[in-house]
Order: structure tokens, then sequence, then C-alpha cells
């Protein structure tokens, strides 16, 4: 899912998620806000130079420069539709890309000089490409604004974080698939209220996390949709009066559509919303995942264990093993939901249409993205690498009864009325309780005495072997069935590849 245009006027065609990451700490100065022939590069209406203070809080650059390949990818984009469209020479469109091109390789060197004075990453960009080029670089911004730029630059930005989160939701789901196929057979118990209630496979319930991931999946395979929509050339908020064609920018983008409505297409941040909605129900079941496997890892359940380099232990206590990476996913899932409630409180009292308050959309944003990621990579390698300990799994199954509602199902197969064969099973069950063994270890005579419906093949359904062969059907925890499931979901993630 690689919407880069392979256009050599695309400087990000070649590069993958290992690109240089702009969002680490680079050298920022407080230089004024001056281009090489020493005015403000927006100046022209004051009549004082802004406080130095000021300059520094509405500022945006100490963040924003994570946008820089993708604001350089955008801009020479609208460079060639200017030419395009007669709007710029070639001359000029050549000098301006040559001088972007080296503002790139100066960022990605590590060697760009970063100025807070400069506001944010658009102004820092065409400031240095007008101290490399001369005037031809103030030509740049014919026919866009900074609203419709930075609203690029996010679509584009995020567009690129979502496929690298899709391609980790894929690998994550594969690893589990395979986890799953190697357990159809592993036997514990299924809970409800976290009561053993049937037993089902280790298998099943490793594809029941496959399936939570696999609709996360499909919720951003959507939400990238409506990112892909290039909101340049709206300008300002009205348009431009010069004669653009946007779908020449949009197809150099690799963009999929073109915000139809220029008021809307500066101000909204709907899309990240999006994005920040679909990524805190993915951390929801992540977090869910994690706390099925701290319980699991306790010595009470004693199920599974995970790989030493997930853990930690105790400064005090030598023989703890922390499971330090289930934990963390499971607090920051709490990190992700607070800021999806913090970009829909900024949004909610906004006038048409762009306000400053949008400056403050990135952090949230750069953090979910960031967090999400991380909680990815390692899920990635530590789910797929569960030890469940069968032993201890089968004997939680034994304790509970769960092979009860197995015993009701055979007397209702028998011509007995579901209730009243309920009522027959709690009779056996209390029994059971009171000899302190299971419904299987019963003896036929035992079980009679509750119902003459009980036949001596009763035990071929009271073994938890029995108990998951006879859910045998699409969706049950019958070993076949978790096999095809495992067989299904692999045609499945092809979709997203």
């Amino acid at each position: 899912m690689n919407a880069n245009s392979s256009n050599p006027s695309n400087p990000d065609s070649n590069k993958n998620s290992s690109a240089t990451d702009f969002s680490t700490d680079a050298p920022i100065t407080n230089a004024a806000p001056q281009n090489s022939q020493g005015q403000q590069m927006w100046g022209g209406r004051f009549s004082e130079a802004t406080d130095s203070f000021v300059a520094a809080f509405t500022a945006s650059v100490g963040f924003d420069q994570r946008f820089a390949r993708h604001d350089i990818q955008g801009s020479i984009a609208h460079a060639t539709m200017l030419k395009e469209c007669d709007i710029l020479s070639a001359e000029d469109v050549a000098t301006i890309i040559g001088g972007l091109q080296q503002v790139l390789r100066e960022i990605e060197a590590g060697e760009f000089n970063w100025s807070i004075a400069l506001e944010d990453v658009h102004m820092n960009v065409e400031s240095r490409l007008t101290d490399i080029v001369g005037a031809v670089g103030k030509k740049l911004h014919t026919g866009r604004s900074r609203n419709d730029q930075v609203a690029t630059d996010i679509r584009l930005w995020l567009r690129e974080e979502t496929d690298n989160i899709i391609a980790l939701l894929v690998r994550l789901q594969s690893g589990l698939l395979d986890l799953a196929e190697q357990h159809t057979d592993t036997i514990m118990p299924g809970f409800t209220h976290l009561q053993t209630a049937q037993p089902v496979s280790f298998g099943h319930h490793v594809m029941a996390w496959f399936e939570m991931l696999y609709r996360d999946t499909e919720r951003l395979v959507d939400a990238r949709r409506r990112i892909n929509q290039m909101p340049l050339g709206s300008a300002a908020l009205a348009g431009t009066t010069f004669p653009i064609d946007r779908t020449i920018t949009a197809k150099l983008l690799g963009f999929e559509g073109i915000c139809q409505n220029s008021l809307d297409a500066v101000s909204d941040r709907d899309f990240a919303i999006e994005f920040t909605s679909a990524a805190s129900i993915l951390m929801m079941h992540m977090s869910r995942m994690s706390e099925e496997i701290i319980l699991w890892m306790s010595a009470q359940f004693n199920f599974v264990q995970i790989p030493d380099r997930f853990c930690t232990g105790s400064s005090i206590m030598p023989q703890k093993k922390n499971p330090d990476v289930p934990e963390l996913v499971r607090g920051k899932a709490a990190r992700v939901f607070g800021q999806l409630m913090t970009l829909l409180s900024l949004m909610k009292s906004q006038p048409l249409a762009y306000n400053k308050d949008n400056q403050e959309d990135k952090e949230p944003l750069f953090d979910c993205v960031d967090t999400l990621t991380g909680s990815l990579l390692a899920f990635a390698d530590m789910l797929p690498n569960i030890t469940p300990n069968k032993e201890n799994m089968r004997a939680a199954t034994m304790k509970g009864y769960a092979t009860a509602t197995d015993l009701a199902d055979y007397l209702v197969r028998n011509g007995v009325a579901f209730r009243d064969a309920h009522e027959v099973v709690g009779h056996a069950v209390a029994l059971g309780i009171k000899e302190g063994v299971d419904l299987s270890d019963l003896s036929l005579a035992q079980l009679q005495q509750f119902s003459d419906a009980i036949g001596d093949d009763v035990f071929e359904y009271l073994t938890l072997e029995g108990s998951l062969a006879a859910r045998d059907h699409l969706g049950g925890t019958a070993p076949n069935q978790v096999k095809q499931a495992v067989v299904n979901g692999r045609a499945r993630l092809k979709v997203f590849a």
C-alpha cells in the first residue's frame, strides 16, 4: 500500500519507514525571522518586531520539523504544477526544485539550522531555499498558503505512518496465526466473569485476538482513504486567483482524492481524530491482551511464559519476573485515549476556517503514532513467542466443571427440556463439589440418579477433548475449525499486502 509517486519530483519516492526522523531535538536558534535581504518573511503589515517570548510561545518548529521531508515533497509537487500551468517558468521551477533538494540533504545530514523566530518548518525551509537560490525562491509560495501547506504535510506524514502501522499489524497477526496453528489441541479454560465457563483451545483464544486486530486493521485502512485527500490548492481559505490544476499536484503526491471545499480543507482535522480513534480502539484491544498475559503469568494462573527480554526482575525479591512490556502497553492505552480527547477538545469550538489552535494538533498526533508504533513493535515480537503451560491449563480446566454445559446439551439431545436439563446438571455439579471430583469422574450410577436419560455414552461428552470436538461449526473451538480459521486468516491478510 505505497501511495508515494515514482515521479522524480517526489523526494519521498525511494524512501521507506527508516527515513530520517525529524522528531529528534535538532539545534534551534532564535534568529530574527528574516530572509536573506534582512526583511521579515511575513512582516510587511507589522510596525514592530515580535516579542522574543511571543516568538518562542507561538513557534512550532520545535516539533513540526518532523514534517520537513513531507513539506519539501509537497513543495516540489506544487512547483511542478505551477510550471505545468504556465504560472512559473521551467527555469525558475528547476532552480527551486534544485534548491529544495539541497535543503533536504542538509536536513538529513543534520546540518540545517532551525530558527524559532521563523516559527515553523515551512518558513524555515522557504527561508533557507531563498538563501540558496535567491529571489526566485520567493516565487514558490505562489498560489498557496501555510494553511493548506500544513494540512497537506500532516496528511502526507500520517498516510505514511498509517501504512507503517498497518504493516506492523499484519506482521503481528501473522505471528498470532502461527501460534494458533501450533495449539489447536492445547486445552485451556474459557472464561466468563473470569470464572471457568467451558473448555476452549489456546489456539481458539489466540484467534480471538487475531479477529480483534483484523478489525483494527480494517478501520485503519478505511481511515487511510480519508487521510489521503489533498488540501493543497485551497490556499488560506478561499482558493487562489491563479489558474492552478490541483489534479496535477494530487497525482504527483499520490493522493487518491482532492478536498472539495477550501474552507473545510484547511481547517478540519477530523482525519487525525479518526486515526486517533482507531488507534484508541486498537490500544484498547492490546490492553485487554496485556491484562490476560499479566494474569496468566501470575503464580495463581501460571498459564504462560513470555521471553525474558520482555520482563524485568525486582530490586529486592529475586524470584520475581515482572511482565513489564504488557503492563506498559496496558498503561500506554490510557495515553492514547488522552490524545484522542485532546484532539476532540481542540476542534470542538473552532469557527471556520483556520485558527492558531490547530498548531496544537501535532504533538498529540505525534505521541499517538509513536506510542502505538512502539506498542505494536513490542507485541509483534512478544505475542508469537508466548509459551503456554499445557499441564496447568488443562488442570485449571478440570477444576471448574467446564463440561457442565456439554452434559446439559447431551440431555437435551435425549429429549429433556433445556430448563430441566439445567437443573439436573446443577444437582450433578453439586455432587461433584461434595465428592471433590469433576463431572467426568462421577460414576454412571451417580449421574443416573438425577435423570434416566443419561446413558453409558455420556462420558464421551464429558471429556475435555470431546467438549472441544463437539463444537464443530464455523467460529467454534473444535480443533479442525481452528485450523481452518488459521488458513482463512492467512488468506484474509493478503488483502492488506
